[in-house]
């Protein structure tokens, strides 16, 4: 056996061992938003499934502050151990480093692990807007162009982004009102003095479901649970194509094993089996996920340069 061979045997009986003995202490997961947020509440579902099947505590740690990037660039800057996680998200992975700068650089400076949940978004009008459906939405404001006002949650936010690429690829153009959060967007489309906001099904379904907001379709490829009667816009507005939806997901620092990452990625993907997770998810107006390491990689890849596009195209920027 030669030298080569020799080191080449050792390095993957030790990946292996370290596989195996991963986890043997607690893991932490910096949370780059406050308790409560969408991504702390995925992550903390997520974390109590792998606490249960590796035996060891997985504990939430919320670092919040600078939409997402101070927590995101201590996980970036950490030692790549394994025992720190960052719950990842669209608005600093996908979007931020093409609206700002940041201190990280999002494809090199994390290593991805596993998509957890994709949060997707619904097109809404309030229940008087005169289109009954998608197709007869699209048409109308098609035919009136800058007649029409939409929200969001803010310039550059996911919502936004979300919006500007419906708009776009509908060939429809409207007047954009960003407001600070999602919630007096929402309050003033229920007040009649906005026309129509796309913002995610989690803080949709209840003014869904009591009438206050009438729902003409969802952002993602396929129809979601937790409005299984909603179509999707892709299918219902003829936009083939339209699948767009924020995302949430595990990722470690450079240089993390990959034995630990695939190890991760394998447990997550179980745990997104499990019928508890599942409804809670549904309460939450997520849908569950999970990829590979490289799935992920490359999934980061393509919403980087999507939401790029979606920036220039639109010619947004943050002031």
């Amino acid at each position: 056996m030669n030298r080569f061979t020799a080191f080449l045997i050792s390095f993957l009986v030790a990946g292996a061992a370290l596989a195996q003995a991963y986890p043997n202490r607690p893991v932490r997961i910096v949370v780059p938003w406050p308790p409560g947020q969408a991504t702390d509440i995925a992550a903390r579902v997520v974390a109590e499934k792998l606490q249960q099947q590796l035996g060891q505590p997985f504990v939430a740690d919320n670092r919040p502050g600078a939409g997402g990037s101070i927590g995101t660039d201590a996980v970036a800057k950490a030692s790549p151990d394994g025992y720190t996680l960052l719950a990842a998200s669209s608005g600093p992975i996908s979007i931020m480093p093409s609206l700002q700068k940041v201190p990280y650089d999002p494809l090199k400076d994390l290593q991805p692990v596993s998509l957890i949940a994709i949060a997707p978004f619904a097109l809404v009008t309030h229940p008087s807007f005169p289109a009954k459906n998608a197709a007869e939405f699209v048409a109308l404001v098609r035919a009136n162009p800058d007649k029409y006002t939409f929200s969001s949650s803010g310039t550059g936010a996911t919502a936004h982004l979300v919006s500007e690429l419906f708009n776009s690829m509908a060939g429809l153009k409207a007047r954009h009102v960003p407001y600070k959060g999602s919630a007096p967007a929402l309050s003033d489309l229920m007040g009649g003095q906005i026309d129509y906001a796309l913002e995610t099904v989690a803080s949709l379904a209840g003014h869904i479901k009591a009438g206050r907001l009438k729902a003409l379709g969802v952002t993602s490829g396929k129809r979601t649970a937790a409005l299984p009667d909603v179509p999707t816009l892709a299918e219902a507005a003829n936009i083939p194509g339209y699948d767009i939806g924020a995302w949430i997901g595990y990722a470690a620092p450079p240089g993390t094993p990959k034995e630990v990452t695939a190890k991760l990625s394998a447990e997550i993907a179980k745990a997104m089996q499990a019928p508890d997770l599942k409804e809670r998810y549904l309460s939450l107006g997520m849908d569950p996920a999970s990829n590979t390491p490289d799935e992920m990689a490359s999934f980061l890849r393509s919403e980087q340069a999507r939401y790029g596009s979606i920036i220039k195209n639109a010619n947004i920027k943050v002031e």
